[in-house]
């Protein structure tokens, strides 16, 4: 399974009802239109699905629900991350890893480690975890960031973390990953908009945002980076390279459920402290989905 995730994986968001509760129906919805889209693996219950605001029995709820509905067609990553290391241990223990072929895990956030804190809460959840991990460096939501040498070090002593979705935004700790990482290590760009730029310097894929609303042309993208077609690569990049800063103008999820009610597949609910986008924002990106017309090769 290890070798099965690659490409294109899609960071689902959890649409909600107007009442709050878990809208499965849209769900089912959204898992159909991602998967039709050629997304190569689904990561649930990340940031994008608003997992924080989630009670454990809904996270639960909406991880039976996604493993039910995609029935083995792509891989499935679950989001377990947090900033209490015995919390995510006791999570991962909790957990019924049937259907669910790997995790993604956030460096922990708020407290602002060490990187010797980094590292033990890695290798705990690495002892502790039954599937392949992800680790997740996003210092600009955790406020501390993994740095190139962590990151190189838990690749090459722990064979079950197999991967970085890596979204510090710093293109040279990515290169120095990709540079000297392991044989078999991958590096995901957890940034949409540098995804294009990441692959040309030897990245794998991307855990996308984006591609809740257009699976099958942010795929596309990632592909014929892969396969080398570079200039095919970069118009697909730059066809939605727009769409992509807007959707995050005013946070996220809130900007991708905006697009995702204007294209029809879930309502435009958030829970607090998130809030819809402003009315300016969601004129933009309606605007935008009326206008695009993917390349044609």
């Amino acid at each position: 399974m290890v070798g099965k995730i690659n490409g294109t994986g899609v960071a689902l968001v959890t649409p909600f009802r107007n009442h709050g509760t878990i809208d499965f129906t849209s769900l089912g919805k959204l898992i159909e239109h991602v998967i039709a889209g050629d997304v190569d693996f689904i990561v649930a219950l990340g940031t994008t699905s608003e997992a924080a605001t989630m009670s454990k029995d809904e996270r639960v709820a909406a991880m039976d629900y996604i493993v039910e509905t995609v029935d083995g067609r792509v891989p499935i990553i679950m989001g377990v991350g947090g900033n209490n290391t015995q919390g995510v241990i006791d999570t991962i223990k909790s957990t019924a890893f049937d259907g669910i072929d790997g995790i993604l895990s956030v460096a922990p956030y708020y407290n602002k480690p060490q990187q010797k804190g980094i590292y033990y809460h890695f290798k705990n959840i690495a002892a502790a975890s039954p599937v392949p991990v992800i680790i997740y460096n996003v210092p600009g939501r955790t406020s501390s960031n993994i740095s190139a040498e962590l990151t190189l070090r838990l690749a090459n002593e722990f064979s079950n973390i197999i991967a970085v979705k890596e979204a510090s935004g710093d293109l040279v700790q990515v290169m120095d990953i990709i540079q000297h990482k392991p044989a078999g290590f991958k590096v995901f760009s957890g940034d949409d908009a540098l995804t294009f730029p990441m692959m040309m310097l030897g990245g794998e894929g991307v855990i996308s945002v984006v591609a809740n609303a257009y699976p099958k042309e942010f795929s596309m993208m990632v592909r014929e980076s892969e396969k080398g077609n570079k200039n095919r690569a970069r118009i697909l990049h730059y066809s939605l390279l727009q769409f992509i800063h807007a959707i995050f103008e005013d946070g996220n999820p809130s900007g991708i459920k905006a697009a995702l009610e204007v294209m029809g597949l879930c309502s435009n609910n958030l829970r607090l402290p998130l809030v819809k986008v402003n009315k300016g924002t969601f004129n933009k990106i309606q605007s935008m989905i009326e206008k695009y017309k993917a390349p044609a090769f």
